[in-house]
């Protein structure tokens, strides 16, 4: 049974080319604009590649049309071929640099690869990526994430986030609750600095909108979640190599020993 993604309404543009960025440049390169860049499916496919960790089959290099519809039909059977049903969404609309269309393509790549394989305890995907929000940001005072809008509106969700699992970067105990502008920024410009994750969010337009946009706000989020999930599966496997390295040490001990 393939997973059905609805295409978003409104999409956050800036916040998805942030997200493909952020993948691309590990390949040397990035899109400018996320409508255009993605029309002869060879950074699409790129980006896949990159993401997935596969080798996608080979792209055209043709400058017509029909090769660029090859490339991007490419890309949508990858995505089919990892479980996603993709809703309406066809090669030729994203050649033709159809914004709702391209959007709802990089939408369901984000959850694919990014959001779905998250898991905690039980829960998984959207439910496991805000369990784990709950869970890392519950000691925090004026901090309670319910949802993926307006829970983050003050900043001190992303704060608190940053500074569990690296406190020496944000002096929790000076944020203010009614200074949300500089919470954000705070929160964005460390992450940005130390983390490695790129700013995807504009704090403007968060303290600006009633109900910030659900989608943005969960993309940025899996990026707190996949630089410190993957920072502490380094840690313990780490922590397993030494333990067995000490083992390993002991026992050469005691056969030396035993020969003495």
């Amino acid at each position: 049974m393939g997973l059905r993604y609805v295409l978003p309404l409104r999409p956050p543009g800036k916040t998805f080319t942030a997200w493909c960025n952020s993948h691309l440049r590990k390949a040397g390169t990035q899109i400018e604009n996320i409508e255009e860049d993605f029309r002869d499916g060879l950074k699409l496919m790129l980006l896949l590649e990159v993401i997935s960790g596969e080798r996608l089959a080979k792209p055209e290099r043709g400058k017509m049309r029909v090769h660029k519809i090859s490339n991007v039909n490419k890309a949508l059977d990858f995505i089919a071929s990892k479980g996603v049903k993709l809703v309406s969404i066809g090669a030729e609309e994203i050649v033709d640099g159809n914004v709702k269309m391209t959007l709802g393509m990089i939408w369901t790549i984000i959850l694919r690869f990014a959001i779905q394989d998250i898991s905690v305890e039980e829960t998984s995907a959207k439910e496991g990526l805000l369990l784990w929000c709950q869970r890392k940001t519950a000691p925090y005072k004026n901090v309670n994430i319910q949802n993926f809008h307006i829970s983050w509106k003050d900043g001190l969700g992303f704060c608190a986030l940053i500074h569990r699992h690296r406190p020496e970067l944000i002096d929790y105990g000076k944020l203010r609750k009614d200074d949300p502008l500089t919470n954000l920024n705070t929160a964005f410009d460390v992450a940005e600095k130390y983390l490695d994750i790129p700013k995807m969010l504009d704090a403007e337009d968060i303290v600006g909108t009633a109900r910030p946009d659900e989608k943005a706000i969960m993309t940025y989020v899996s990026s707190f979640y996949h630089a410190f999930s993957g920072a502490q599966k380094a840690e313990t496997a780490a922590n397993r190599i030494c333990k067995v390295l000490a083992v390993n040490q002991e026992n050469e001990q005691l056969m030396e020993d035993y020969e003495k």
